[in-house]
């Protein structure tokens, strides 16, 4: 069976888009060249988008396009690759949902940076501040669940399909990293809300952002070559995975 020269352009497509979501979705690296006047050892990346940060308009408008390029990258898969398996799409599925929640978490920025403002955090644990505080939250949980959730099913569907991608063989280790990142700052998180210090929190969190964007280089590439490969057979991430 050809393989109909449109797949190996939906891959190139599926692939250009996620990179250019991994380069927006990393805009926060800036912060090292940036006043932004946020400690990164002890502030949430999201603090770099609040509203009364010096830099807040620029972060929370790479955060909406790398939210709608990663959401766009996830739908053309879904539409465009063929015989993905329940796996494949619960995967790219899964990518759509952190693309859309990350796009809606930059709707709804923190007014003010809690971890370095005493008055902002007072307000916050009296209920005062934005109801976009809250909903933040919830958006961003949205994001970590819909991100995780597509590392293991695509991770998983890379091992099965193609067990020799770059996604089969470096998936595996980026997923456990990625857990342990992920406990570590929800771990942070609750330590900080107790007020028994921050357990470095900025850098569990940069830790774990960084990582959900490397895995996403992974799959892009995966992705591309799979396409580049396409000769009659699907490629990594197109197979059909039956159990």
């Amino acid at each position: 069976m050809t393989t109909p020269p449109r797949i190996p352009r939906d891959c190139r497509a599926v692939a250009l888009l996620v990179a250019l979501g991994i380069l927006t979705y990393t805009a926060w690296v800036l912060e090292a060249v940036l006043a932004t006047r946020l400690a990164p050892a002890r502030t949430y990346v999201s603090e770099l988008a609040a509203q009364n940060q010096p830099y807040g308009l620029l972060f929370r408008t790479t955060d909406l396009v790398a939210g709608v390029l990663l959401w766009a990258g996830g739908l053309w898969a879904l539409l465009r690759l063929p015989s993905r398996g329940r796996w494949g799409t619960a995967g790219w599925s899964a990518l759509v949902l952190f693309g859309t929640a990350t796009a809606v978490d930059s709707r709804l920025p923190l007014s003010c940076a809690p971890t370095v403002d005493a008055g902002c955090a007072e307000r916050e644990h009296a209920g005062l501040v934005p109801v976009t505080h809250t909903a933040h939250a919830t958006s961003s949980a949205l994001a970590v669940c819909g991100v995780l959730l597509a590392m293991l099913t695509l991770t998983h569907t890379a091992r099965r399909a193609a067990p020799g991608s770059l996604l089969a063989r470096l998936g595996p280790a980026l997923v456990l990293l990625e857990l342990a990142a992920t406990v570590w700052t929800l771990a942070a998180v609750a330590v900080l809300e107790e007020a028994h210090g921050d357990w470095s929190l900025g850098i569990a969190q940069r830790l774990q952002v960084g990582l959900i964007a490397v895995w996403l280089g992974v799959l892009a590439v995966s992705v591309a070559r799979a396409g580049a490969r396409a000769t009659g057979r699907p490629g990594v991430l197109t197979a059909q995975v039956r159990r």
